[in-house]
């Protein structure tokens, strides 16, 4: 039912335990549904509910309404404390839990009882005098205890009028031995030297009538031990947010203002506060650093393969591991603001979405089992009618209550969701959902920006020339770096910086009778001698002169250096194109995806970095209001938009193209703003993210394809009596096996190498 308009609308997640197929996804959506105001998402693979509601109603009520239904529900634990999903199968995914250790122990000792029935009922040479009874008293816990779980869940749904894949388990696992105790006691199948032969496909009595106590013990055992691989399977598919919640640190050392160090819990750190991150300890949360210098290690965090260097001033990003010397930092965000958080939770509220194609198979699954219900009936009333021998109408009925499986179609999106969201984390990518996904996959064109995103955004020495038989290039960056230490222009502070890495971090000259030259430049005297670092004139040597042009048609802006009066170099500093940016745009370009540049910037760099990267499209001095338009334009147009930005104006393109896509080295605004966020800022990350889109919805298209074609074969052949029951129950646990394995796969999936094509 609607909100009604002007409604507060809240969210909140539910742990559904209980949950064993497509069916069951249905019936707690529908059940939530019926509330004034309420819509929810249910995910079988983690057991997770995403419930949209009002204000007005509260948690406990929405707890209520799915126990209603037949299910458990409760509010999730603090992340600290919460165990891994069990997919609401009951059978749990971690290792430790008491739910996986109950069902392990089922599991055994019902494999234990059956093995020994099956091995007698399929290999006529070992059946010897009374074995038929001693396969029944074996049997007889195998049904009532093994299965106990099937029919709990199938009486607790029939008070609740629902029919799920637990009653057909139920179901077919009563009829068999229901059968199988007639034909003993009644039917001439308990004589001592009753011999009966296996076959694949049931045949025609022979005057005695069969026993399938295979099938009673086949199926609880085939059933339980899919969902037991399936559980472990599903583990699998989950390990992102597990790697994620390692890397929270549960201590942190606060140092004090007096130098002393406490270690207090995690919870307990306030952002301001300063502390201490020694060599091969991970960084408690997102900050500054304050002192010290080391390299840090992102690649669990960010995807970034690479240390990166930090010292004073430095940003470091919580979960990240110190390979070096001691750090001091100063927090800047805690909790639920970090980027990990951030990471955690974005990932979370992706797998917790539904592609168009698993919404059309949820709807199919809430009528499946009805309709198999149906056919049981039918194909036994049809048996019946047409003269057969009761018990190939039994073995029928009992074939297709076992066959058909909703389970696998319920698996088939959120396995692959769940290992894909993963798995793109461990890449540096955050993908919102589903429809993040749909969208990757169909892109026809994708707006960059400049600053930020195909460039550094950060001012840098790009080039240095140096007059002949002049001081070197050694000497004049010293000198010049040394009177810009004085600037707090972005031009000095880019060339003190990079003299300063020349030099190896040696420390710079002092620099005295420093002035600015408001227009120009700047000047001071370092080591007696008079330093000018200024706007270049008309009287340069000829070959700063080629420098100098060369530098004006890159969009690099040029500074001269003049030590005592004598023109010594020339200095060109700009944003630098980020390492990576060619081969990102020639892949998309090689993936079907047409670039386009629009940036806020003056048409000289923008047409530099476009020509740098093969970019054909330029849109210079774009306000945000023109990155819009020309998303709608294009959008009018026919294509497929998505706008990579990393600042505030960038954020009403993101929201207004298809798919908005964020660098991760951006600001909160337009991060909210995109369905993908590219954390470890480099923009080759989308051409990954566009390949994993590919090859997830490849996937859940395949595991739809198997899941609705393994009943559409199955179920025909259940019905006309040519499947064993026994097989049947093998047949339905395979399914869904197939399908999480096959989700599984993308776990390990590794962006195929596409070939960078050379531009003249």
């Amino acid at each position: 039912m609607g909100a009604e308009p002007g409604t507060v609308l809240v969210t909140t997640d539910l742990t559904v335990g209980g949950m064993t197929c497509a069916a069951c996804v249905t019936r707690v959506e529908k059940k939530l549904g019926k509330l004034n105001g309420v819509t929810a998402t249910v995910n079988l693979a983690t057991g997770m509910a995403r419930v949209s509601h009002p204000a007005g109603i509260s948690p406990d009520e929405l707890v209520a309404t799915v126990e209603k239904a037949g299910y458990t529900a409760a509010l999730p634990e603090p992340p600290e404390k919460q165990e891994p999903a069990d997919g609401g199968d009951g059978d749990g995914d971690g290792d430790e839990s008491e739910g996986t250790r109950q069902e392990r122990h089922r599991l055994v000792v019902t494999a234990l009882l059956a093995l020994p029935v099956l091995v007698l009922s399929m290999a006529p040479g070992l059946q010897f005098r009374n074995w038929q009874w001693l396969c029944f008293a074996l049997a007889a816990p195998v049904a009532v205890w093994g299965a106990w779980p099937f029919h709990v869940r199938a009486v607790r749904g029939l008070r609740h009028s629902a029919a799920t894949m637990d009653t057909l388990v139920s179901l077919g696992v009563v009829a068999s031995f229901a059968w199988s105790s007639y034909a003993l006691f009644l039917g001439g199948a308990g004589h001592p030297g009753m011999r009966m032969p296996f076959t694949f496909v049931p045949t025609a009595s022979d005057g005695v009538a069969h026993i399938y106590l295979e099938a009673a013990v086949g199926v609880p055992l085939f059933v339980l031990a899919g969902r037991f691989l399936e559980a472990r399977a599903r583990h699998g598919t989950g390990e992102a947010l597990r790697s994620l919640a390692r890397l929270t640190a549960k201590e942190v050392s606060v140092r004090e203002d007096d130098g002393s160090e406490r270690l207090i819990p995690i919870e307990e750190l306030r952002a301001g506060q300063i502390f201490a991150v020694r060599p091969g300890e991970r960084v408690a949360t997102d900050g500054q650093v304050t002192e010290g210098s080391s390299a840090v290690d992102l690649s669990l965090v960010t995807g970034e393969s690479e240390p990166v260097e930090v010292g004073p001033g430095s940003p470091v990003v919580g979960g990240a591991v110190n390979a070096g010397g001691l750090l001091l930092v100063r927090a800047t965000a805690v909790g639920a603001d970090t980027q990990l958080a951030r990471i955690t939770r974005l990932v979370t509220e992706a797998q917790a979405g539904k592609a168009r194609a698993q919404r059309l198979a949820d709807s199919v699954a809430g009528v499946f089992v009805p309709v198999v219900l149906a056919l049981a009936v039918t194909a036994l009333g049809f048996w019946l009618g047409a003269g057969a021998d009761p018990q190939a109408a039994i073995t029928a009925c009992v074939a297709v209550l076992v066959v058909a499986c909703p389970c696998a179609l319920g698996l088939a999106t959120p396995t692959a969701l769940m290992a894909a969201t993963g798995r793109g984390a461990q890449l540096g990518v955050l993908i919102t959902g589903p429809q993040a996904l749909e969208g990757l996959q169909h892109l026809d064109a994708v707006v960059l920006d400049k600053t930020g995103t195909l460039t550094t955004g950060h001012m840098t020495v790009t080039r240095v020339t140096a007059v002949l038989e002049g001081l070197g290039i050694d000497a004049v960056l010293r000198l010049a770096g040394a009177v810009e230490q004085g600037s707090e222009h972005p031009l000095g502070r880019a060339v003190c910086a990079y003299a300063r890495r020349e030099s190896g971090e040696q420390r710079l000259p002092d620099v005295s009778e420093f002035s600015a030259l408001p227009g120009r430049g700047v000047r001071g005297r370092v080591e007696g001698r008079l330093v000018e670092v200024l706007a270049p004139d008309e009287d340069l040597p000829a070959v700063l002169v080629d420098a100098l042009t060369a530098s004006e048609s890159a969009a690099r802006t040029p500074v001269v250096v003049r030590v005592d009066g004598a023109v010594e170099a020339l200095i060109e500093v700009g944003d630098v194109v980020r390492p990576g940016s060619y081969r990102a745009v020639d892949r998309l370009r090689r993936l079907g995806i047409r670039p386009v540049l629009a940036t806020g910037d003056r048409e000289a760099p923008a047409r530099a970095v476009a020509q740098a990267l093969g970019i054909e499209e330029v849109h210079a001095r774009c306000t945000p209001e023109g990155k819009a338009a020309l998303v709608r334009e294009l959008r009018e147009q026919g294509y497929r938009v998505a706008v990579v930005g990393d600042g505030v104006n960038d954020a009403a393109a993101l929201a207004g193209a298809d798919l908005g896509i964020a660098m991760g080295s951006g600001t909160d605004v337009a991060i909210g703003a995109a369905d993908v966020t590219l954390v470890r800022g480099d923009i080759e990350a989308l051409v990954d993210a566009v390949l994993l889109a590919r090859r997830t919805l490849g996937t859940i298209r395949t595991n739809l394809v198997w899941a609705f074609g393994y009943n559409v074969v199955t179920v025909p052949l259940a019905i006309v009596g040519l499947l064993n029951p026994m097989l049947a129950a093998a047949a339905m646990s395979a399914s869904s096996v197939l399908v999480v394995a096959n989700s599984l796969r993308l776990h390990a999936w590794q962006p195929s190498s596409i070939p960078v094509r050379r531009y003249a």
